[in-house]
């Protein structure tokens, strides 16, 4: 019995020297979290305050950093209390069991990581908005969303298309949108019996009628090619551009104005045939004779 009670004594006489012991580096280590808490929310407010006046575009990325230097300085002040306390070998468990954790999560969640980066860097440098027709991994259309994980493209045929955002910088894209016009590439030909200069003068007259055309920024027409039974050419001009409607409707006005102004002029747009070669130069034209039928 004596000996239970003297045993008993120790251990209290040993938790009283414990607490004596560690209670100021407890009282410290507590004070320096609190500390270390108060400034993160300090400089959280003033990092955000600095970046919204910086960037006021761009009130998501201030959100995001001012985050990343709160959630810094937090961390800073739990490792450096936990070392004031004395709990070294739980700081080392605690960094160990967090790096493990991290290369585990590196592999399973990189594409998302690579995905969040891309949104960040599209909502830092906006190459483009919500409206803006695209062309994005093969898919054309306008920007209905863009997201931090991914963009979304409203298509031509009207689907949703949801375009990840490391698929955008890894690799190519076209804002249609950035200078409100476009050009427009028409490629065609004409008979061989047309007269060239009359055929480049006609279809340069006639772009000028086209509605939206924008003839200050200059008509371009090339002969390109003398193909099998063609002059082919190329007509090049730009248009008011706000929507794909402006481009379809001006290639369809030009194909339909050239048509009616060709056959004014008795041009010919011409269509593949072929040649029968029936003398040793030049061919005979094999209506030229009248053609006897014997029975």
């Amino acid at each position: 019995m004596n000996n239970s009670i003297f045993s008993l004594e120790n251990v209290f006489k040993n938790w009283e020297e414990s607490i004596i012991l560690y209670l100021p580096k407890v009282l410290l280590a507590i004070i320096i979290l609190v500390l270390f808490y108060l400034l993160a929310k300090l400089a959280k407010g003033i990092k955000f305050s600095f970046y919204k006046g910086s960037v006021s575009s761009h009130r998501e990325v201030a959100k995001i950093l001012s985050s990343v230097i709160y959630f810094f300085l937090l961390l800073s002040g739990v490792f450096l209390a936990l070392q004031v306390a004395g709990l070294e070998k739980v700081l080392t468990h605690l960094l160990a069991g967090a790096g493990i954790v991290g290369i585990i999560a590196g592999f399973a969640f990189k594409d998302i990581a690579s995905n969040l980066f891309g949104g960040l860097l599209l909502k830092f440098q906006n190459p483009f908005k919500e409206g803006d027709w695209v062309g994005i991994d093969g898919n054309y259309g306008y920007i209905t969303d863009v997201g931090w994980i991914t963009t979304t493209i409203k298509t031509i045929p009207g689907q949703e298309v949801f375009v990840p955002n490391q698929i955008i910088y890894s690799g190519t894209f076209t804002n249609y949108s950035t200078w409100g016009k476009r050009r427009i590439i028409l490629e065609s030909g004409v008979s061989y019996g047309d007269n060239l200069e009359h055929v480049k003068n006609t279809a340069l007259d006639e772009v000028k009628n086209i509605d939206g055309v924008l003839a200050e920024e200059g008509i371009d027409f090339y002969f390109t090619d003398i193909g099998g039974s063609t002059y082919n050419f190329m007509l090049r001009f730009w248009v008011k551009f706000q929507s794909n409607d402006d481009f379809c409707k001006g290639m369809d006005q030009a194909i339909m104005h050239l048509k009616k102004r060709f056959e004014q002029e008795n041009i010919s747009i011409a269509y593949p045939v072929t040649t029968l070669d029936l003398g040793v130069k030049g061919g005979v034209n094999i209506f030229d004779k009248e053609i006897a039928i014997k029975s």
